[in-house]
């Protein structure tokens, strides 16, 4: 049963609905956290909200962060007004109008039930108080949940800290005793919100050198009910071979709305390399990468030597190119029984009617369908959105109690051409543009 001793007023207002257990999915995991965010002064501030609900973050490597948010009374978080801004750089740099997540589906591999997370099993309500241990060296901001079913509705549940991610370049200089090495810092925000037995862990990085990773992560528990699956539909737990739990796929989609330089008129490219054997004379394989302009709406499938890219219509960095973010998938699962996640990415023109991938609330005009395939419907994109589909088959193991260790399922954006060089370039270096030569 999707239920437990704190999650009670949810079920019942669910219309009383009995589920099999959840397990949802994905991100990469929060690490040792340091200096909190801090404000700036409202001249220099890229995002345009009140102090309660701004993010700004200068990291130790220079680069700064900036960021509305809101709680939305289904999707959760929502950060809004993304801008990045590099040393370097004069101001910030718009990267995204707004950000959030766009549906948790969840089918059960006996075909018994499904759930929408998000719309259909009330995601944003089960937003959790954090502990100042779970955001270590940061700050935790108190967030009144719409419609709140709790007689406060003010959660302490929005954790924003920053953190080493390892070594954000390594390189072996002209002579034998000089390394020029740094270590990469990113601002997370994140939020925690419980469904059922399990708690999705909805995080956010921003990296000091532009990218964005954007991440769900499930733990919890196995719920208590659900282990009575047939063979080949779940996997034994505990002693013996007679209880077994449900498999069940996470999909995870995420509604990304790109402003690249503060607008949204972007365009869309996507990538397709072949490689060919050699021919008579060549000492290799060749590969040849073509460019294929998207200006009409997508459903797209990730292949091998495949991406895609969001190019600004205003933007150009130092070097005279224009800026663009790469979109680069995390590993998936596609699961091929509905029709909105049978494919990987969709792009569509925007509509702020369009807001979940799957059982769409409102009504967005005559014959719209309520999920994101029924969009791809061969509009000109000049207002691009992005829907990225990531999925999670869960077959559950020992190893998932008790607690349930965080699984993680996520993409990242990366900067392409943003800035004229690694936004990280030690001063040293600086010269080193293009093709360089060493200096005599």
């Amino acid at each position: 049963m999707r239920v437990n001793s704190t999650t009670k007023a949810r079920t019942r207002a669910a219309a009383g609905l009995t589920v099999a257990a959840l397990a949802a999915g994905a991100t990469a995991g929060a690490g040792p956290a340091t200096a909190q965010p801090k404000a700036a002064p409202a001249a220099a501030a890229a995002a345009d909200c009140s102090a309660a609900y701004r993010i700004e973050q200068k990291l130790s490597s220079g680069t700064t962060w900036r960021m509305c948010w809101r709680y939305d009374g289904k999707a959760g978080l929502v950060l809004e007004k993304i801008s990045y801004q590099p040393k370097g750089e004069p101001k910030p740099i718009r990267v995204l109008n707004s950000a959030r997540l766009g549906q948790i589906h969840v089918p059960y591999d006996d075909g018994n039930i499904e759930y929408d997370d998000l719309t259909g099993f009330d995601f944003a309500q089960g937003l959790m108080n954090l502990a100042p241990g779970e955001c270590p060296g940061g700050t935790i901001k108190t967030v009144k949940v719409p419609d709140s079913w709790n007689e406060d509705p003010n959660v302490k549940g929005l954790c924003t800290t920053t953190r080493s991610r390892g070594h954000a370049y390594r390189m072996q200089g002209d002579t034998a005793n000089k390394v020029f090495q740094a270590q990469g810092k990113d601002l997370l925000v994140y939020t925690v919100n419980q469904v059922g037995w399990y708690e999705y862990m909805t995080e956010w990085r921003f990296q000091d050198d532009g990218a964005i990773t954007m991440n769900v992560g499930a733990t919890g528990s196995l719920s208590w009910d659900d282990y009575d699956a047939g063979d080949g539909r779940g996997w034994p737990i505990g002693k013996g071979a007679s209880a077994k739990s449900t498999s069940h796929s996470h999909n995870a989609f995420w509604r990304l709305d790109f402003a690249l330089d503060g607008s949204t008129k972007n365009k869309v490219e996507q990538y397709d390399s072949t490689v060919s054997a050699p021919t008579r004379g060549q000492r290799a394989p060749t590969t040849k990468t073509t460019r294929t302009k998207v200006t009409r709406e997508l459903a797209g499938d990730s292949k091998n030597y495949r991406w895609w890219r969001m190019v600004s219509a205003t933007g150009k960095n130092k070097d005279g190119h224009a800026r663009s973010y790469e979109i680069v998938p995390g590993p998936t699962t596609k699961y091929p029984g509905r029709s909105y996640t049978k494919h990987d990415l969709y792009v569509t023109q925007y509509n702020k009617c369009e807001l979940f991938a799957s059982h769409n609330p409102g009504n967005c005009g005559p014959g719209a369908g309520k999920s994101v395939d029924k969009w791809v419907n061969g509009q000109t994109l000049t207002h691009p959105v992005v829907w990225m589909n990531i999925g999670f088959h869960h077959i559950a193991r020992d190893e998932d109690q008790q607690p349930m260790p965080v699984h993680w399922q996520g993409f990242s954006i990366a900067p392409r051409d943003v800035t004229a060089m690694n936004p990280l370039t030690p001063a040293e270096l600086g010269r080193q543009n293009g093709h360089w030569r060493p200096r005599r």
